[in-house]
């Protein structure tokens, strides 16, 4: 008999009314899910915001979440992803609304001084695919086949993506390095 073991069964459980069963499941993966999106979000104060809001998508979505070897985590990353990419467009947009305003001798924002880097800036200008596959492989460590799973997609599929974003994710690193770290 095959018995139902980690996220899974806690999922089950927490699908079926138990509140304790969900708290394990986000004790268990939203302190790597903020280090996750810290990253890839416009400001790393969003991060447990984004985090906030996988678990609500993951609730939302209850019934059909794929778990990877009863793991919900690459399901959660995955949307991670996806909601820290939600996240950044809004505040561009955002940011653009309220250029329209004028502004009358601002003060200088001292975090204005602070570049978050070439690496992060390379990685946050790629595609949202490639975002998703590069974070998925490179940097949470799962193997191409378990990426593939919580994308949905063939290994094959993974295999590909990925060494098209380093390609890309190499490109614009170097393009950023050579213009003094910003895209």
């Amino acid at each position: 008999m095959d018995q139902v073991t980690g996220d899974r069964a806690d999922w089950l459980l927490a699908v079926a009314g138990d509140g304790r069963a969900f708290g394990r499941v986000f004790d268990r993966h939203a302190p790597r899910l903020v280090r996750h999106v810290a990253g890839l979000v416009p400001a790393s104060a969003d991060a447990d915001d984004a985090v906030a809001i996988v678990f609500m998508e993951a609730w939302r979505h209850r019934d059909r979440v794929r778990f990877v070897d009863d793991s919900l985590l690459p399901w959660l990353l995955v949307t991670a992803t996806n909601t820290a990419h939600n996240l950044t467009r809004s505040a561009r947009r955002h940011r653009q609304f309220l250029s329209r305003f004028p502004v009358d001798d601002p003060a200088p924002d001292p975090a204005d001084r602070f570049t978050e880097g070439a690496a992060s800036a390379a990685l946050r200008s790629l595609s949202r695919t490639d975002q998703q596959v590069l974070t998925l492989c490179v940097l949470e460590g799962l193997s191409e086949r378990e990426a593939a799973v919580a994308l949905g997609v063939p290994p094959g599929t993974v295999k590909s993506r990925l060494h098209r974003a380093k390609a890309r994710l190499h490109q614009r690193y170097t393009t950023a390095e050579t213009l003094g770290g910003t895209l």
